[in-house]
Parts: structure tokens; C-alpha cells; sequence
């Protein structure tokens, strides 16, 4: 495709903009940004406004808003699953992390490996669940990336110039890089503001004029094959896709929190009121996410995939191009570089948060932990700094180097092992019951069986099918690996809690959790 200059040019300026920002974040609210606490989250000093914008551009990520309407576009009502589980977690962010905001802020815990380190005084289990969130997070900050791909693409921007092979994408990680350094979460927190605006423009602008162009949503709705707008129903032996759905929301919203940039924008805030105002405001971004859903079936009665002129775009990335190619037909140009310019934008956000928050996991419970235990505060936030730039340089040579399908697969299984921390973290804020032993027994069959249950689905599905007594119960893995987790924690911590006599520490106090 031709690259169209207003659209370029709209699009440079407002993301030069966000990049200034970023770099300016030094000087609001000043700090030695030489410390861990301040670069990596903030001071904890964000209000119930900041954390807003902040967790809103750290959840819903360029590749949700581009991954959710083109799973929508592709496959139908399933695509949907995504509404319904972040509108769900909410009130779990509102019962339960205002508990974890607490004990971290009295024992100054950075991580969620930190809570692990002192609730249970067990290095071993510490370091599990930190290497999972790290593992977890490398192939989301490559799906940043590649939604990025996605736009320079749709921008008609060449991927070689001067002789460089993706050049704009390397220009696009090195602005990314740099404010990250330089700024840290402050940096990130600004930018989530403008990406939010924006975000929030164009879906308003999209859900209004695309189907008013194609003669209202019933034209819409009545250009869909009915199969696409129904989950498949279950039968009197299989629970069919409805089972599958519910599994697959209720595992993601129990995941969702556990990933080191969810818990890093929630310890960043000022206080657990803070929190819980936010577990209020957020569902705001749900209604947003469900209206830009809906442009999947948009894209299809608008006969996207019928349109010459984006067919090497489809080629590329699949069904991933099918918002930017609406974009692309509906809009003028102006306000198509509007719209790409809060999606590149919304990679930006997201991954640098990601990006933080695997230094910070790094730096207190491998680096501080194992290797350099006497470090000073200020190698402990040079260590973060680097460390944070390793992860972005390692999902940037994925990016680069491999598939953007690969980068799918791992975040698949990403979110499998990150759910398998949750009897480690979530049910820990309330019960010391499991054996740290235990819990780490848990977290191998956990791991385990879920990696396996994906393998033999061949990468491609994250829904195994489960059969007993006849009965067929199609679910999500990280759901049913979960199950097994804490079974086989509960068991493990049964014996041992009767055989042990060994002392078990515990840093924490019950006033600790209540803020």
C-alpha cells in the first residue's frame, strides 16, 4: 500500500509528542530516580486518576484492540470471551489486591516474588514464581511489538529504508528503550494519558461513523452468518463451546492480575483506596473494549477481506488486519493517523510497563536475591535498568527473528504458567495453610500439565478437552492445570504439615493486609 502523507505525518507528530512526554517525566513529581521504589514504581505515589490512566494502558494493550475485533472478524462470538472476563476481574481487584497493596507497602515488597520471599521464607518458591512472570512477559512485550508491525504496515511505511531492514520498527523500540531508561514508570504513567485520549476518540469516532457509512448496526448484525454470532450449543455428552467460553474468561481474569505489569501498575498507587476506586472506574475500558469488539463484524459487513487493495496486508498478518484496513476505508485520512497513532501508542505503554516490571522481578528476587545480595540502592535500579532493556532487546530479536505466530503460542502458554502462581500469591494474601513445599509441588504439576495439555493441541489451542465418565468438558488449561495445582499443593501440604516440625517463618503480620 501507498503511504499517505497526511496520515504519516499526523501520525509522526503525535507520536513524537508521547516520546517528549516520555523524556519530561524526569522532572514531575522529581525523584531519585536512582531508586528502585521511585523508578520502578512510581514512589508509590499515583492517585486514583493516575493509576486509572496507567492500569487502563497497561490491561488493554495495542494487540488487545487489534487481537480482540480480528478474533471477532475471524471466528465469531468466540472473540467476545475477552468482555465478559475484564469486566469479572474487577471485583477481584476490588476484594483481594488492596491486601497485597498493603502488606507490600509496610515490608516494602516490589514484586509479587517479593510477597512469596517473606510470607514464606522459602528462597526456592520465591524464585518460581518470579522466573514464571519473567518467562510469561518476554512474549507479550513481542506481541507489542508486532502490533506495531501492524501499523507501520498499514501506514504504508517499507519496512527496509536505507538499506535497514525494519528500520521503523528498531526506530519505534529505541524510543520505547529510551524513555523507559531514562524515566521509568513516571515516563510511562504520562504517556498513558495521551494513549488513553486517543484510544478513547477513536473508538467513539469508529463505533459511530463506520456503521452509520454501512446503514446502521442492523445491517450490520444482518450481514453476519448467524453460526458467527452464537456459541455452538453443548450435547447430552460434550459441554461444548458455551463451557469452553465461561473456562476461558474465568482463567484469564484470574491470570490477568498475576503478570508482574498488572501487580506493578497496582503497587504503584498511593493507597489501597486507590485501588479499590480503580476497581470501580476501570470497568469504563470493558464498555470500550466491547464497542471495538463489535467492529470485528464491522470489518466483515464492510467486506474487508473482499478489498484488493489490502490483500497483501492480510497476507501478512492474517486476521490482525482487518481493523487497520477498516481504518483505512472508512476514515480520512487525517484521522486514519489518529486512530494508527493510539494503537502504536498503545504498544508503547504497555510494553514498557512490562519492560519495568521484568527488571524490577529480576533485580529484587534473582540479581539482590542469589548474586548480589549487599548491593547498594543505586546497583540495585542500575541492575533494573538494564535488566528491563534485556527483555525489551530479547522480544524485539524475537519479533524480528521469528514468526509473530510464535510470539502468539508462548503468550498462550504464558498465561497457562502465569495462572499456576495464584496459590502462591492470591490465596496466600489470606491463609498460610499450604507448605511452601507444597505450593512449589503444585506449581510443577501445574506447569507441567498445562504445557502439556497445549503441546498436544500442537500450539494452536489453549481449550483441551477433558473426558470423564463419558462426559466430554472442553476447558481452558490454565484453569483445569490450576485445579490439579492446588490439589496437589493440598495434599503435598497435608502430609507435611503433620510430619514437619521444622519452624516456618513468616515476615508478615495479620494487620499487615489491612491497610
Amino acid at each position: 500500500m501507498t503511504a499517505n502523507p497526511v496520515s504519516l505525518t499526523v501520525f509522526f507528530v503525535l507520536f513524537a509528542l508521547v516520546a517528549c512526554l516520555g523524556f519530561v517525566a524526569t522532572r514531575w513529581r522529581k525523584a531519585d530516580l536512582h531508586s528502585l521504589s521511585e523508578w520502578g514504581l512510581g514512589g508509590r505515589s499515583f492517585g486514583t486518576l493516575i493509576t486509572w490512566f496507567l492500569l487502563g494502558g497497561d490491561l488493554y494493550t495495542a494487540y488487545t484492540f487489534i487481537a480482540v475485533p480480528a478474533l471477532m472478524f475471524g471466528a465469531g462470538a468466540t472473540g467476545f470471551f475477552a468482555v465478559p472476563y475484564t469486566i469479572l476481574m474487577y471485583p477481584v481487584l476490588f476484594i483481594v489486591f488492596p491486601r497485597l497493596w498493603s502488606v507490600a507497602s509496610k515490608h516494602g515488597y516490589v514484586t509479587a516474588a517479593d510477597f512469596v520471599r517473606g510470607r514464606f521464607g522459602h528462597r526456592g518458591l520465591a524464585l518460581v514464581v518470579a522466573l514464571t512472570g519473567l518467562v510469561a512477559t518476554m512474549p507479550y512485550i513481542a506481541l507489542q511489538l508486532a502490533g506495531m508491525q501492524v501499523v507501520i504496515a498499514a501506514l504504508g511505511i517499507p519496512t527496509t529504508l536505507w538499506g535497514i531492514p525494519n528500520l521503523p520498527l528498531i526506530v519505534a523500540f529505541l524510543v520505547l528503550a529510551s524513555y523507559t531508561y531514562v524515566s521509568g514508570l513516571r515516563g510511562t504513567a504520562l504517556t498513558a494519558v495521551v494513549k488513553d485520549i486517543l484510544i478513547y476518540v477513536t473508538v467513539l469516532a469508529a463505533i459511530i461513523i463506520i456503521p452509520s457509512q454501512l446503514g446502521g448496526y442492523e445491517k450490520v448484525f444482518s450481514s453476519i452468518d448467524p453460526k458467527a454470532l452464537l456459541l455452538a450449543p453443548g450435547t447430552g455428552d460434550n459441554l461444548g463451546q458455551s463451557f469452553s467460553y465461561i473456562s476461558l474468561a474465568v482463567g484469564s481474569l484470574l491470570a490477568l492480575f498475576l503478570y508482574p505489569h498488572s501487580l506493578t501498575g497496582l503497587l504503584s498507587s498511593a493507597s489501597s483506596q486507590a485501588i479499590r476506586r480503580n476497581a470501580i472506574l476501570l470497568p469504563i475500558y470493558s464498555l470500550a473494549l466491547a464497542l471495538l469488539a463489535l467492529l470485528g463484524y464491522t470489518a466483515v459487513a464492510a467486506g474487508i477481506k473482499g478489498m484488493p487493495d489490502y490483500a497483501a496486508g492480510f497476507a501478512a498478518f492474517g486476521n490482525n488486519f482487518a481493523i487497520p484496513a477498516l481504518f483505512l476505508h472508512s476514515f480520512p485520512p487525517w484521522f486514519a493517523g489518529v486512530a494508527f497513532a493510539a494503537i502504536a501508542i498503545g504498544a508503547l505503554v504497555p510494553a514498557s510497563v512490562m519492560a519495568i516490571a521484568s527488571g524490577n522481578l529480576f533485580t529484587r528476587n534473582i540479581y539482590k536475591e542469589f548474586l548480589v545480595p549487599n548491593c547498594t540502592p543505586a546497583q540495585e535500579a542500575a541492575a533494573a535498568k538494564l535488566s528491563s532493556m534485556a527483555m525489551k532487546l530479547g522480544a524485539l530479536f524475537f519479533v524480528l527473528e521469528f514468526q509473530t505466530s510464535y510470539a502468539i503460542q508462548l503468550q498462550l502458554l504464558g498465561g497457562i504458567w502465569i495462572c499456576q502462581t495464584l496459590p502462591s500469591v492470591m490465596i496466600a494474601l489470606y491463609t498460610r495453610f499450604f507448605h511452601p513445599v507444597g505450593l512449589l509441588a503444585g506449581w510443577v504439576a501445574g506447569i507441567a500439565a498445562g504445557t502439556w495439555m497445549v503441546w498436544e493441541l500442537g500450539l494452536k489451542s489453549s481449550i483441551y478437552p477433558i473426558h470423564i465418565f463419558g462426559l466430554t468438558i472442553p476447558c481452558y488449561a490454565a484453569l483445569s492445570a490450576l485445579i490439579l495445582n492446588i490439589a496437589v499443593g493440598l495434599v503435598v501440604s497435608v502430609v507435611l504439615n503433620a510430619t514437619s516440625k521444622a519452624p516456618r517463618l513468616d515476615e508478615t503480620a495479620p494487620a499487615d493486609y489491612l491497610g
